[in-house]
Formats: structure tokens, C-alpha cells, sequence
């Protein structure tokens, strides 16, 4: 993993980082995994904007990613590591002994050429997904599962991992990326390692540009807004604006929102940092 820093021949490639790609080992996804992606600008079904920021951006295939791996007990090969530009973690091709092809998350570490499996019987490597009953404690892991059988949902961001902290006989107790300590059913799967492209947080756009060909357009500050439009906006001159509050009023900077009679509470065993 690597980035490199451009020569500053354009105003815009000034300050801009870009990602090496080393971990990269083909340009062209597997069109049997390609499925069309809509592109809404932020409106809805009547075509008025419902959604503020949207819009423009560059054509894009989703991917279809397998999150459940539930192949159990068949071997694949990893046959490339590839960009997929609808998430920040690259993205390894898997080629099963039965035939089938699979997109999963690739982890850190992760080689063309390498075999991955999943189930009860898997060893612990890099890439390999498991209960987190047969995991071996302190061991990090990602692509974390909340239900059994749902899918991951946890830690799959580019660089993210969880730790596997303790175990009883129905809960596992993880560290989460955000700092949280929490409860999850041991029969819940789990891949062992880092998830890729850890050098994500290192690159910088350098131009405006680049966000506009990711589909988002130019976000108003809400001080410079006015008073209809926003709890924070008029004044005279550069008003502060206040205490610093959403949309609706609701004040941000530290302010709980979470219910505090919400059913999953009682799985979380410490919050988050502020």
C-alpha cells in the first residue's frame, strides 16, 4: 500500500495525493458480477429534490458483493484484486472448486494465488471467514456479521478492523472501529484481518472537481444561510450562528440522539468515545 504525491503542474494537482494502486492487479471487473446502478440527483418519484448535494457524478456498475459467505467448507482462489468505486476497501475475485464466481471485501495482506475458505473448519488466515465461536481471542477480524445469516455490516470500511475481546456461550464481545464495546452472537461470521486500502485517510482531491465526479455537489454552510432556511443562518455581517444545531434544531456537537429505550442498548457494554 502506497500513495503518491503529484507534481504540481496544474493548480489542481498541487496539493492532491493519489492512491499507488499496488495492491491493484486488473482494470476490468468480471461482468457476470456487474449489476446496473441508478442514479436519483436527489429527487424523487414527481422529480422535486428531496435530498440536497446530490447529483452530476461519473457512470458506475455495482458490483455484487458476497458479505454472507456462506460457501461453507469450499476452497477459492483469489484470481485478482480489483477497485470497485462504490466503497472505499478494494475488492478480491474469487474463484470456487464448484465453478461459481464471488466478489468479496479483500483484506490486507490478501494474494493473488491465495486460498480462502470459510466455516467452522477454517484455519485462521487472512481472508478466511469463521463463527466467531471458533476464533482464537485477541484475534482482529472484519466484515463483521450483527445477525447470524444477515451479511456483514460491521468494520468494512477501507483500513477498519474489530477485536475479538471475550466469549461466553451464547455472546462474543468486540471492539468496534468506532471504540464500542458490544455483544454479538457467537454464531455470527467474521473475516480474519484488516480490511484493505488502509491508506484511504491519506489521500487529499486537490480540486472541487473530484467531489463533483463522485456525484456531490456543492454543500451551503448553513451560517450564511438565512433565517427560514436554517436555525443558524441571518444575522448581520459574519454572524457565529449560535450554538451549532442541525436542520430541524437538534444541536450537534456532542448531543445524544440514541433512544434511550432502544432494545439493542442492552448489547452494547461501552459506548463509544464522544
Amino acid at each position: 500500500m502506497s500513495v503518491r504525491k503529484l507534481k504540481p503542474i496544474t493548480p489542481g494537482q498541487r496539493f492532491r495525493v493519489v492512491n499507488g494502486y499496488d495492491a491493484i492487479t486488473t482494470d476490468k471487473p468480471e461482468k457476470s458480477l456487474l449489476a446496473p446502478k441508478k442514479r436519483s440527483g436527489g429527487r424523487n418519484s414527481q422529480g422535486k429534490m428531496t435530498m440536497r448535494y446530490i447529483g452530476g457524478g461519473h457512470k458506475r456498475k455495482y458490483r455484487i458483493i458476497d458479505f454472507k459467505r456462506n460457501k461453507t467448507g469450499i476452497p477459492a482462489e483469489v484470481k485478482s484484486i480489483e477497485y470497485d468505486p462504490n466503497r472505499t476497501a478494494f475488492i478480491a475475485l474469487l474463484h470456487y472448486q464448484d465453478g461459481e464466481k464471488a466478489y468479496i471485501i479483500a483484506q490486507n495482506g490478501l494474494q493473488v494465488g491465495q486460498t480462502v475458505v470459510s466455516g467452522d473448519t477454517a484455519p485462521t488466515e487472512i481472508g478466511n471467514a469463521m463463527p466467531l465461536s471458533k476464533i482464537p481471542l485477541g484475534t482482529i477480524i472484519s466484515c463483521v456479521e450483527l445477525r447470524p445469516g444477515q451479511g456483514a455490516v460491521m468494520a468494512r470500511s477501507a483500513g477498519t478492523f474489530a477485536q475479538l475481546m471475550a466469549r461466553g456461550e451464547k455472546f462474543a464481545t468486540i471492539k468496534l472501529p468506532s471504540g464500542e464495546t458490544r455483544l454479538v452472537l457467537v454464531t455470527c461470521m467474521a473475516t480474519i484481518g484488516v480490511v484493505s486500502n488502509s491508506d484511504h485517510q491519506l489521500l487529499v482531491s486537490g480540486k472541487a472537481g473530484r467531489t463533483r465526479w463522485l456525484g456531490r455537489r456543492p454543500r451551503t454552510r448553513p451560517v450564511v444561510m438565512n433565517p427560514i432556511d436554517h436555525p443558524m443562518g441571518g444575522g448581520e455581517g459574519r454572524a457565529s450562528g449560535g450554538h451549532p444545531r442541525s436542520r430541524k434544531g437538534l444541536p450537534a456537537k456532542g448531543y445524544r440522539t440514541r433512544s434511550k429505550t432502544k432494545a439493542s442498548n442492552k448489547y452494547i457494554v461501552e459506548r463509544r468515545k464522544k
